[in-house]
């Protein structure tokens, strides 16, 4: 039996709504019902007290006179802890069910001091009802910050056209149409002016800034270096902002899941924002919250890019400089995977697989039961910047393992970390780990070979190979007019700048960054990502010379090749697996015998068939020159049988008309089938 209703108010609308439903319960219940407002001494105004909790109790006798009637009994109490008054007063009064709004309370965005709702539910030894005093729609309406709806809604011609306009202006403010020209002298000026147009025009800008900068054959130089140092300048989401987001992923209060959360932001992104945090059971915690804006402005901007790639996929103007659908498609995949924190969790325990092998490298644990697509709950590495690692064997050793697991990454898993600069590596208990793994790297298995025969070349000081390699690395044949002494020349010029320099100035990133420009001199086309491991090997290698400036990068290399190499040997040394490779080089040995049979006829079959492509065009030309010559001196014979006839004293008269009829067919018909081929 309930006797006894306890409600708490602080006299906001909404909760007045919860104080009106415990009126209603204790009507249908007959019991009396407590009117609860707890006001902190603190907030208590000027130096005159005592009117003003005079004048807070008369407030509170009249809202429980209006709302309750006879049947309701003011309280006031004086209390910085509200929600330890309620449960309190609940024991004093022997109350049987407490009632609290789950919105007011005034404290609720405050992250230490939780919702006083929550706190209530959890403490009271009575029942607790949490009643819904939330505006009519307010919960859960479409454009709510924090709601799927808004993020998932489809952008309108409207807001494509409103947002096309703002684009035009920022690049006309920063002087696009002076930004991409060559050979400027205040390049260095332009550069800068381009990259704070991206900056200023939010995430999809800056992530196709990003790519570009691993574009040298499509940008200046000096653009391009400027687009690497990207950075975001954003305004750190409010506290109200970072609960709803939160609570709409968990489905339950934050303070169910949290103990507590640090309300200065670690770093606040144009995608992200990060907070430390300590979970009911102890653990720290590092929490990411994406922006409740991000997604619909990310998902806007690619339909008005997407928009214009297929404008300009159809121009041979953007044809013959760049595959403008391609990078739209690239820029689309990269951030839709970047929105969906899950693949980044994935991305965490695939690098735990990688790092495995390496004893002093690591990743942070990954909280999966409590991370979506929006929320990512990670362990949090507790300790220092790499850089400020105590000297010591371990400090060395790592510096090792930390290069030897790039080689590794890029050249055996394909599967890497794209941006480890130092604030991404942090030194915890004599192991480095490697930090925010949103932007990884995949390198498919030609690439990975290629790649490693390129070094070792370097390392071995094999021009000739070098170039191979280069070659080999490049996608389609090298032009017409290609130059491979010249080509091989430049080689050798950076390979000597090379030779006499300390390891501690050896830097990979550097020279793969040279060896796709003179690439680009060339006009040999290398793979793109090639300068993203280019750029992620520079930073990684930069941290492990600060390490250890020792350290000789291609003798790594080298050591890594000979331990992958007998790793391969040891494998193809199974008994099993050798019977497995014989086999399938038997069937591969059969089949070139039964093709070279049939080429020479010893074999039934379909013999040698040879397809000559790309000659269409010139059979058609070849055959319609024939048929014009062949036409052109019918016509030209008819022309001189009319000439002979007509002055001939004897001739027929049938004759000359038959002559002057034929070349005028002739004639009117070669000029008809010129005309028609124009």
């Amino acid at each position: 039996m309930i006797h006894q209703i306890l409600v708490a108010t602080d006299r906001s609308d909404t909760a007045t709504r919860a104080v009106a439903w415990a009126a209603e319960m204790s009507e249908r219940y007959d019991a009396e019902l407590i009117v609860l407002q707890v006001i902190a001494p603190e907030h208590l105004p000027g130096q005159d007290t005592g009117g003003a909790a005079e004048a807070a109790a008369g407030q509170l006798a009249v809202l429980t006179r209006e709302v309750c009637g006879e049947r309701g009994r003011p309280l006031l109490v004086y209390d910085s802890d509200p929600a330890g008054a309620i449960v309190r007063t609940c024991e004093d009064e022997h109350v049987d069910l407490v009632v609290v709004g789950n919105v007011g309370m005034r404290d609720r965005t405050e992250f230490l001091l939780g919702s006083v709702p929550n706190q209530v539910s959890h403490n009271a030894r009575c029942s607790v009802v949490i009643v819904n005093t939330a505006p009519d729609g307010a919960a859960g309406s479409p454009g709510r910050p924090g709601s799927r709806a808004a993020a998932d809604a489809a952008p309108t011609e409207g807001q494509l056209l409103g947002r096309a306009a703002q684009v035009a202006r920022v690049f006309g403010t920063y002087g696009l149409g002076e930004i991409l020209h060559r050979g400027r002298d205040d390049a260095p000026a332009r550069a800068r002016r381009f990259r704070d147009a991206l900056e200023e025009l939010g995430p999809t800008f800056g992530k196709l800034g990003q790519i570009l900068s691993t574009r040298p054959d499509l940008l200046p130089a000096a653009v391009v270096a400027e687009l690497a140092d990207l950075q975001d300048h954003v305004t750190p989401l409010s506290e109200a902002e970072i609960v709803a987001v939160m609570e709409s992923e968990l489905k339950v209060p934050w303070e169910d899941v949290f103990a507590s959360i640090e309300r200065d932001p670690m770093a606040s992104g144009t995608i992200a924002q990060v907070h430390r945090a300590t979970l009911v059971g102890g653990e720290r915690v590092v929490v990411k919250v994406q922006r409740p804006a991000a997604e619909p402005q990310i998902r806007q901007d690619l339909g008005l890019l997407g928009q214009f790639a297929a404008k300009a996929g159809d121009r041979p103007a953007f044809q013959q400089v760049v595959d403008v659908p391609a990078i739209i498609e690239q820029l689309s995949s990269s951030l839709l995977r970047e929105l969906d924190f899950r693949h980044e969790a994935a991305s965490i325990e695939r690098m735990r697989e990688v790092l495995a092998p390496f004893d002093r490298l690591g990743v942070p644990l990954v909280y999966t039961e409590l991370s979506t697509s929006r929320l990512l709950v990670m362990q949090e590495i507790q300790g220092i910047p790499v850089r400020q690692a105590p000297e010591g064997e371990a400090r060395r050793e790592a510096a090792r393992q930390l290069l030897e697991a790039y080689y590794y990454q890029v050249l055996e898993a394909g599967f890497f970390h794209a941006d480890p600069h130092p604030g991404n590596l942090m030194w915890w208990n004599d192991m480095i780990y490697l930090l925010d793994l949103g932007m990884v790297g995949e390198v498919d298995a030609g690439l990975r070979e290629s790649l490693l025969l390129l070094l070792l070349a370097f390392w071995r000081e094999d021009i000739a190979f070098l170039s191979d390699a280069m070659l080999g690395l490049a996608a389609g044949r090298p032009p017409a007019d290609f130059d491979e002494a010249a080509f091989q020349a430049d080689l050798g010029g950076l390979l000597a700048s090379y030779r006499h320099l300390p390891l501690s100035e050896l830097r990979l990133g550097p020279l793969l960054q040279q060896l796709t420009e003179i690439s680009v001199r060339h006009r040999v086309r290398l793979p793109s990502s090639l300068t993203l491991i280019g750029k992620a090997f520079g930073q990684m290698q930069l941290a492990a010379a600060e390490l250890d400036p020792s350290l000789d990068p291609f003798a790594v290399a080298g050591h890594f090749y000979v331990r992958q190499l007998t790793g391969r040997m040891r494998t193809l040394a199974n008994p099993q697996q050798l019977f497995y490779e014989s086999q399938k080089f038997r069937v591969r040995i059969s089949r070139v015998l039964e093709g070279l049979e049939r080429a020479v006829g010893v074999r039934g079959g379909p013999g040698l068939q040879v397809d000559l492509r790309g000659v269409q065009e010139l059979t058609g030309a070849v055959g319609q020159a024939g048929r014009r010559i062949a036409i052109g001196l019918a016509a030209a014979t008819a022309i001189v049988g009319t000439a002979i006839t007509a002055s001939a004293a004897h001739a027929a008269a049938w004759a000359t008309v038959t002559f002057g009829t034929a070349a005028v067919l002739l004639t009117g018909g070669l000029l008809l089938d010129v005309v028609r081929r124009r």
